[in-house]
């Protein structure tokens, strides 16, 4: 029996190109493309840039510095409170002497007090002439007197026209007369006619009655004739008077009339009154001015004569008297100088301080707060006493550096100018005395010393020649412009000495200068 043949033409591909194919060759091209020449490429300049990003600073040029190493110093260490050393030196006022001096010129007539005497605040040191002063008072006082009672008489005149502002009673009583009179004037005008009608009946009738004993002139007396013509005569006159009243009556009726209206607006206004009350205001002013300056016056005499006493500024010791009776102090003037007003110098018992000359070998072991031991041939026991300041006052002859202590509660037997010895006191360490018998101390010099964030910090280079910004805690000062460094520095660190600036943290640097030997001391 024949096999039957397998067909296998059903698993054949088909390679008949398709529509979709032969319209896209390109792009297929572009494929075989980027995976073939592209993401080798990407790949290895992403490879490039790592390993130049890693080494970069190694094409960067290296800075040129030169470097310094540290000093150290050793010291025994010392038990807390065991003397270190000891020096010499002096006791003066803490911080200065008190100048007391003349507040005014004048001649020292009397002192009250010597060196050494123990003064309260306020009490008299010294007094000057003072008759000058007290004649200048006096007579401030006789100004005061004068200015016051110019015062009170414009206030007085003040009074009387404030009244007559509100209470106008004169232009009232003047304006009630001119009313009067023109009512009288007035009413005289009005029986003017009527005495003018009776004075001519009576002319009339002193003509008839002279006529009628003219006429019998031989029969009666020549005196009877004579008083009959008199009275006609009489009786002449009082007419023609009486005719020449009129146009004066109607003149001051006029004029009365013009009086009493002014009054009334007068009256109404105010004006004088005003003003009058205005210049009464003006004068009590001025005179209180005048009065305030008179004060002021007796103010400055009395400032003067008080000044003519010296007295003491505050409690405490005259340390020496500067001026004597009879020389001149000139007190505050510009021109005069401390020396010249100056009467005595004080000081305070209780804050007195030392001076001491410290070798400068011995300047590293004295920090500030250090306890020190003083003597002195004025008091049986030690004088305690703690470091205020290092000072930069450096003697070259006797190769030292004066550190001022401050003493505490000292003695009342002690005063300035007095020599002591200090002993300075080890202070406490963290090292206990069983495990090493010296100390190592750290010190850079002090122009080395940055600062920034509020901390100081040093340039250092490390083993593979880089920059490296090292944070450090500062210590106390020493000689030769020298600080102590407490943490943050090793004795094998070298110090960039120059080209520190512009520099940056991790910077490759070239070291053109290096002295290879620690300083040790």
């Amino acid at each position: 029996m024949a096999k039957e043949q397998l067909d296998i033409s059903s698993l054949a591909l088909d390679r008949t190109p398709t529509i979709s194919a032969t319209k896209a060759p390109s792009l297929q091209h572009k494929k075989r493309w980027l995976s073939r020449y592209a993401l080798p490429v990407g790949v290895l300049l992403g490879f490039a840039m790592l390993l130049f990003a890693a080494a970069g600073s190694r094409f960067m040029p290296a800075r040129s510095v030169t470097v310094v190493p540290v000093i150290v110093k050793r010291a025994e260490l010392q038990q807390a409170g065991t003397t270190l050393f000891q020096a010499p030196g002096w006791i003066e006022p803490r911080p200065t002497a008190i100048s007391v001096a003349a507040m005014t010129h004048g001649v020292i007539e009397e002192l009250m007090v010597v060196g050494g005497q123990t003064v309260q605040k306020g009490e008299p040191i010294a007094r000057l002439v003072s008759i000058d002063a007290e004649l200048v008072l006096e007579q401030a006082k006789n100004a005061l007197a004068i200015r016051e009672g110019e015062l009170n008489r414009a206030k007085a005149e003040l009074s009387a026209a404030r009244i007559r502002f509100d209470n106008p009673v004169h232009l009232r009583i003047q304006l009630a007369d001119a009313m009067s009179n023109l009512t009288k004037s007035k009413t005289e005008l009005a029986k003017l006619p009527f005495l003018i009608k009776s004075a001519e009946s009576s002319v009339k009738y002193t003509l008839g009655s002279m006529a009628g004993k003219q006429s019998a002139k031989g029969a009666i007396s020549d005196n009877t004739i004579a008083k009959a013509e008199n009275e006609h005569a009489m009786a002449t006159a009082n007419l023609q008077e009486l005719k020449q009243r009129e146009p004066n009556l109607e003149r001051e009726v006029s004029a009365l009339e013009e009086v009493v209206h002014a009054l009334e607006r007068q009256l109404e206004l105010l004006v004088e009154e005003t003003r009058q009350l205005q210049e009464a205001e003006a004068k009590v002013q001025s005179a209180e001015a005048y009065r305030n300056e008179a004060k002021l016056q007796v103010r400055q005499a009395e400032l003067a004569l008080e000044r003519s006493t010296v007295r003491a500024p505050m409690q405490g010791r005259i340390l020496r008297v500067v001026a004597s009776p009879g020389s001149r102090v000139m007190g505050l003037e510009t021109t005069a100088g401390q020396s010249s007003s100056t009467v005595v110098e004080m000081y305070d018992p209780q804050k007195l301080q030392a001076r001491v000359d410290v070798r400068l070998e011995d300047v590293p072991m004295v920090i500030p707060g250090q306890q020190v031991n003083i003597e002195t041939a004025s008091s049986a026991d030690v004088i305690h006493g703690q470091v205020l300041q290092i000072t930069s006052s450096a003697n070259i002859q006797k190769n030292t550096l004066e550190v001022k202590v401050e003493l505490l509660n000292p003695p009342l037997s002690v005063s300035p100018e007095m020599l002591v010895t200090a002993a300075f006191l080890a202070p406490k360490s963290d090292v206990s005395s069983d495990s090493m018998g010296e100390a190592e101390r750290i010190f850079v010099p002090e122009s080395f010393v940055q600062a920034s964030d509020s901390q100081s910090f040093l340039w250092i280079v490390d083993e593979n020649s880089t920059a490296k910004k090292r944070t450090v805690e500062l210590g106390g000062k020493a000689a030769d412009d020298l600080i102590a460094i407490k943490s943050g520095l090793r004795v094998t660190d070298k110090l960039i000495a120059s080209g520190r600036d512009g520099l940056r943290d991790g910077a490759r640097v070239h070291v053109t200068s290096d002295d290879p030997i620690i300083g040790m001391k």
